[in-house]
């Protein structure tokens, strides 16, 4: 490989983040502080200490690293259950949860490997807690879709060190996940629509996968979620999330998590767009020392430089119609529009399911409205969640997206007489928003509604926000939720972060970045209670938590029916 082709200052990143990683293991080391560990870190310890032992982006590593590597492979011997899957952590005697450590200890033993350092008494240790692993592997199940990838590229890495007869049954059972597809839609979205997850698991499994067992297609489908990727990108250099069916739907997540199949794809595929966010992800930090650098141990290729960087267009549009999900990027501003909660077709809050409330996000530049949300106080019912997106283009250039949500509760009447119980006893039945023993199933219903429409017209200069609400005559809340760190003017402050917008314009400015909030068509009827607050429903209120935005607060407070008219602009010193 010519000196040239390397991509030095890569390499050079590698080599700092490895070195750091190792002090900081080996200081760990001289102490009791890995008795304490669960075993996906023991593992990870485990691999970054080989990666450097074995000279990892020019790293000068020594033998003394893989004893305490043996060290390491002790703790992990003591947590290995009679199945031979590790123990720890709240799945008990999980496949997918010991394929994150069997991933890693199988790399480590490849590297050491390749290195002729296989008479080391680590590679022994390493074999056979792989050995153990092995059945609980091939036979375990899993129960979210990625962990379905991370599995099989367990078994795959496993295929690869494996003695020859063990191999056949390893690739059957890696066969038998793929046989299912892989799950990502026409956007390039996989079903739990996790950055989260498609960063740290399905992409850099299926591009394991797909190296190990020639699956090119697998490749094909990281790159499509790689393109939406790009979309998803936000300003601050974290990928959207409100999205999510997964924890990430409440935090963000940055673009360095995808260091390394950027890298892979923007190379193998000459892709300068995907070249360009790979420099942007490397600029942020690297995450996993001891994955980047075991890749380089094991893939030269790695280091090689990428495709002339281009960035994608400034503006630029795109709609996750699944999803739904509206990403607009203006070269002074970014706006998100969110309908496709879970939450309208489940009528619940779950591990699993799309629940954020916030349906539109809008950045410009340091200043950036992390939230926009419509609260009511119906029946604890919780917050406005759109079960839809629909968009329209207007001949001018204008999109607009129209979220549309009805909820609704209602009164039982009495009993028919043949189904009255001389004891009063009747079924126990969960009603939708709460359980009682009404037999509600038996009952004429007189329902209470709630309409509410959301249009978000986006042009040049921002977002020309309306909001309609018909129906009972409740309070309702607009929070718009900023991110900390600005400064709020023209509205009245109501203490803390909190203030109230009850005419004119409110401005939110950091660093001479503003967004201005101007209430072009405000509420005909006043809301009655004092002081606006967010209501989460009764799901989370009857456990004692909340989903509550966080950040500088500004509030617009009415009484249904009403109309409402903002608009969000944004502006650059």
């Amino acid at each position: 490989m010519a000196k040239a082709d390397i991509d030095a200052h890569f390499v050079g990143q590698v080599r700092q983040a490895l070195a750091a990683r190792v002090d900081a293991v080996v200081e760990e080391g001289a102490g009791d502080a890995w008795r304490g560990l669960q075993h996906r870190h023991l593992a990870e310890r485990i691999k970054v200490l080989v990666a450097a032992a074995c000279g990892a982006a020019g790293y000068a590593g020594g033998a003394d690293l893989l004893d305490h590597g043996v060290r390491l492979a002790g703790h992990l011997r003591e947590l290995q259950g009679p199945s031979g899957l590790f123990t720890g952590g709240d799945n008990v005697d999980s496949p997918p949860d010991s394929a994150f450590s069997v991933n890693d200890l199988a790399d480590s033993l490849l590297m050491l490997r390749r290195a002729e350092g296989s008479a080391h008494p680590l590679a022994k240790e390493l074999e056979h807690l792989l050995a153990a692993a092995t059945p609980g592997l091939v036979s375990g199940g899993v129960h979210t879709p990625n962990h379905r990838w991370e599995l099989s590229a367990a078994l795959a890495r496993l295929f690869r060190v494996a003695p020859e007869a063990a191999r056949p049954e390893l690739a059957s059972r890696v066969e038998q996940w793929l046989a299912e597809g892989v799950d990502i839609d026409g956007d390039g979205l996989y079903s739990e629509r996790s950055a989260n997850y498609a960063a740290f698991v399905s992409n850099p499994s299926l591009l394991a996968i797909a190296e190990i067992f020639d699956r090119p297609e697998l490749v094909d489908a990281v790159e499509r979620n790689l393109d939406a990727t790009l979309d998803l990108l936000l300003p601050d250099g974290t990928v959207e999330t409100v999205l999510s069916r997964r924890q990430d739907q409440r935090f963000p997540v940055t673009l360095s998590a995808y260091l390394m199949p950027l890298r892979h794809v923007a190379r193998v595929r000459g892709r300068a767009d995907l070249a360009w966010a790979a420099d942007l992800a490397l600029a942020q930090g690297i995450l996993m020392p001891a994955e980047v650098a075991a890749h380089l141990v094991l893939h030269p290729d790695a280091a090689l430089a990428l495709p002339a960087a281009a960035e994608p267009a400034r503006t630029r549009q795109r709609l996750f119609g699944a999803a739904g999900l509206l990403v607009d990027h203006r070269p002074a501003t970014t706006t998100v529009v969110f309908g496709g909660s879970d939450y309208a077709r489940h009528r619940r809050i779950r591990s699993g399911l799309a629940n954020s409330p916030t349906f539109l996000r809008f950045f410009a530049g340091a200043a950036v409205l992390d939230s926009v949300r419509l609260s009511r106080t119906f029946f604890g019912l919780g917050p406005f969640r759109a079960g839809g997106l629909a968009v329209q283009r207007d001949a001018g250039g204008a999109t607009t997206a129209t979220l549309a949500e009805t909820v609704s509760a209602a009164y039982y009447q009495p009993l028919a007489r043949q189904d009255h119980d001389a004891a009063g006893d009747y079924h126990l039945v969960d009603e939708g928003r709460f359980s009682a023993a009404m037999d509600f199933g038996r009952r004429t219903a007189d329902e209470v509604t709630l309409d509410t429409m959301v249009r978000a017209r986006l042009t040049a200069e921002g977002v020309e926000l309306d909001v309609d609400l018909g129906g009972a005559s409740v309070d309702w809340v607009l929070e718009l939720a900023f991110r900390p760190g600005g400064t709020v003017t023209g509205a009245r402050p109501l203490g803390g972060d909190r203030w109230q917008l009850d005419a004119g314009a409110a401005r939110y400015e950091v660093d001479g970045h503003a967004i201005t909030v101007t209430l072009v068509d405000g509420p005909d009827t006043p809301a009655l209670a004092a002081e606006p607050s967010y209501e989460p429903g009764e799901e989370y209120r009857y456990l004692g938590g909340t989903d509550a935005a966080t950040g500088q607060l500004l509030y617009v407070t009415g009484r249904v029916p009403a109309h409402l008219r903002l608009l969000l602009t944004g502006s650059a010193p």
